[in-house]
């Protein structure tokens, strides 16, 4: 058995052990800090002048200070100084400057993308895979400039939205 959880090393209260409470605030404090992760901002190099117990960031590559040796991770201020959490290939955090989610993929956070299979509206999909490429119209024996160059735009903003190739 370890002493920690597996995939936020949460500290385990081992039987026998002296100052049980100390472990399981610990715990706590860690727990508070992924549950519905907020950060104040997304990735930085440094630690912030000023920091109130419960605000967290993210870490950037290469952070000096506080923050050295942390890169990608979820640093939270607590009462007793810096805790950081390891970040796990899935893990979403609220950045609230930004007001957009980020994602951990393992190597780096998302700058507010989200990835998915498909969107649906009240069970059905109004956005799924993407689409091949719609030709441009060309051709006929009678050519109406305007009705293509709207065709024209629609197929663009298509391509824009990465809706079709």
């Amino acid at each position: 058995m370890t002493d920690r959880t597996p995939r936020f090393a949460l500290p385990f209260i081992l039987p026998g052990q002296a100052q049980k409470e100390l472990f399981h605030n610990e715990a706590l404090v860690l727990v508070d800090a992924v549950l519905q992760a907020a950060v104040e901002e997304g990735p930085r190099a440094a630690p912030p002048a000023s920091a109130a117990p419960g605000q967290s960031w993210l870490v950037a590559g290469g952070a000096g200070g506080a923050w050295t040796d942390q890169d990608g991770a979820l640093a939270v201020m607590t009462e007793g100084g810096w805790r950081f959490v390891a970040p796990h290939a899935g893990m979403c955090v609220w950045d609230k400057a930004a007001g957009v989610p980020r994602q951990w993929d393992g190597s780096a956070w998302s700058g507010g993308r989200i990835a998915c299979a498909g969107l649906s509206i009240a069970g059905k999909t109004v956005v799924g895979a993407r689409l091949p490429e719609v030709p441009s119209p060309s051709g006929g024996t009678i050519i109406d400039t305007e009705a293509r160059a709207a065709v024209a735009a629609l197929i663009a903003a298509l391509k824009s939205h990465g809706l079709t190739e």
